[in-house]
């Protein structure tokens, strides 16, 4: 295939409205008829911007000059804004950037799904600076800067960001990010440390370095120290997840605990868990409300994780079942379940794209129906879902393109309606928006 010529840019600013704002947070204007998403700009701005690129059926640039401000522009915390990917929504007060991440949520039930809710749910909304307790940060020695990054990467860009530190992640990393690059520089690996993956629990802060080679003792003891100063848990991974293995201390067990519901949550540190633990605790809370589990009802959940909804939702129904397609939060959920004395909930292993009628776990009917799954939706499972005759379905999503696109499915495939929903701020700042809907039929 022939690659895209690239056209060449105009070398001046150039001015334009902005009429609205993209699912990334972007600007988008209206310059001869063609759009232009513009980064830094927003809805109702007149502002001069630089061409970036341009394409067959867009074009894209990035602003130089705000002429006339939103009233709802501030500066941003962050001294790196802009050029870190981190973050792309600092400039946005942050009232305004729940209700843009709203409307993007009812954009797309109106665009993709063709249907409204009936009614709107109050944003969920929580701390916003240093509430990110997971994160992947890339480690790389820059030859021409003589210097070891540990950071993001750039914005639209493969290069680790050169940052002091970072506000939204939690405080015990993100004030720390210099210590890690000149801990990082000073071993004699410096050059075979990869990436650095994050999980912050209830009270520590565990580290996993990804080291390409088999480190040193003098390595080993420099990282051991360090992790013993700043009361850090530290863990390499040498190949794959199955590698993961704790340097310091050498037992170390990760948690976190949903008081309201009397459960507490062991993981491994590279397993999925909510990077927001204000608002994990509080969507759970929702999901609960407008599942409404009762004691004489089987509930089945799926994509469940390591048990995150499946826990508190069998303290309140007669059964649940909770299906994942990896084996190891199958593994840790069923691990939690008898940790927390939950009798009433199995756990199984499946591949939740194929056909699930035969699965043996499938029979005996199910009451209720709560959905968590990745980015690519749930489109596979709802025929499934819909063959079980169930009448009210929690679907929590953390991309509103594909929940709508599975909401039309449901509603005007599948005969549900579309009762509720609403957005959840699990990410401040980005233009990431996790949301949560109430279908019901009958």
């Amino acid at each position: 295939m022939a690659r895209r010529r690239r056209k060449k840019l105009p070398a001046e600013p150039v001015q334009a409205t902005i009429e609205s704002m993209s699912h990334d947070g972007r600007g988008v204007a209206h310059v001869e008829d063609k759009a232009v998403f513009i980064d830094g700009a927003l809805p109702g701005e007149t502002v001069l911007f630089l061409y970036t690129d341009r394409r067959r059926k867009f074009d894209e640039g990035t602003t130089s000059e705000v002429l006339e401000a939103s009233p709802h522009r501030v500066e941003p915390k962050c001294a790196h804004f802009g050029l870190c990917g981190g973050c792309s929504l600092q400039h946005l007060d942050p009232v305004e950037q729940i209700h843009a991440k709203q409307q993007i949520l009812l954009d797309n039930f109106h665009h993709l799904g063709k249907v409204k809710p009936d009614e709107v749910l109050e944003p969920l909304t929580g701390p916003l600076w240093g509430y990110r307790r997971k994160a992947r940060l890339g480690v790389k020695y820059v030859i021409k800067k003589e210097k070891l990054l540990v950071g993001f990467r750039e914005k639209h860009s493969p290069y680790v960001a050169e940052l002091s530190r970072c506000e939204v992640l939690h405080p015990s990393v993100g004030e720390r990010l210099t210590d890690l690059a000149e801990l990082i520089a000073g071993l004699e690996a410096y050059n075979r440390i990869a990436q650095i993956e994050v999980a912050v629990d209830d009270t520590r802060t565990a580290l996993v370095l990804r080291n390409l080679v088999e480190l040193s003792a003098a390595d080993r003891e420099k990282l051991t120290a360090f992790a013993r100063t700043n009361d850090l848990c530290l863990f390499l991974q040498p190949k794959g997840p199955d590698s993961v293995t704790p340097l310091w201390p050498e037992s170390i067990q990760l948690h976190y605990a949903l008081p309201a519901h009397g459960v507490d949550y062991h993981f491994e540190p590279t397993d999925f868990t909510q990077v927001n633990s204000d608002i994990n605790q509080a969507m759970v809370e929702r999901a609960l409300e407008l599942l409404a589990p009762q004691a004489d009802e089987r509930v089945l959940d799926l994509f469940c994780g390591l048990g995150n909804f499946t826990l508190p939702i069998a303290r309140r129904a007669q059964a649940v079942v909770g299906i994942e397609g990896d084996p190891g939060l199958i593994e840790r959920a069923r691990e939690n379940a008898e940790r927390n004395g939950i009798e009433n909930v199995t756990f199984h292993t499946a591949d939740l794209m194929a056909d699930l009628a035969e699965a043996p776990w499938w029979g005996g009917g199910f009451d209720k129906v709560l959905l968590d799954p990745p980015r690519s939706g749930a489109q596979a499972t709802l025929p499934h879902i819909a063959r079980l005759g169930i009448n009210r379905l929690v679907y929590v999503s953390c991309n509103p393109a594909t929940l709508a696109r599975d909401a039309g499915i449901l509603v005007n495939e599948y005969g549900y309606r579309l009762e509720k929903a609403g957005v959840m701020d699990m990410f401040p700042h980005t233009a990431h928006v996790e949301s949560i809907a109430l279908f019901t039929k009958g």
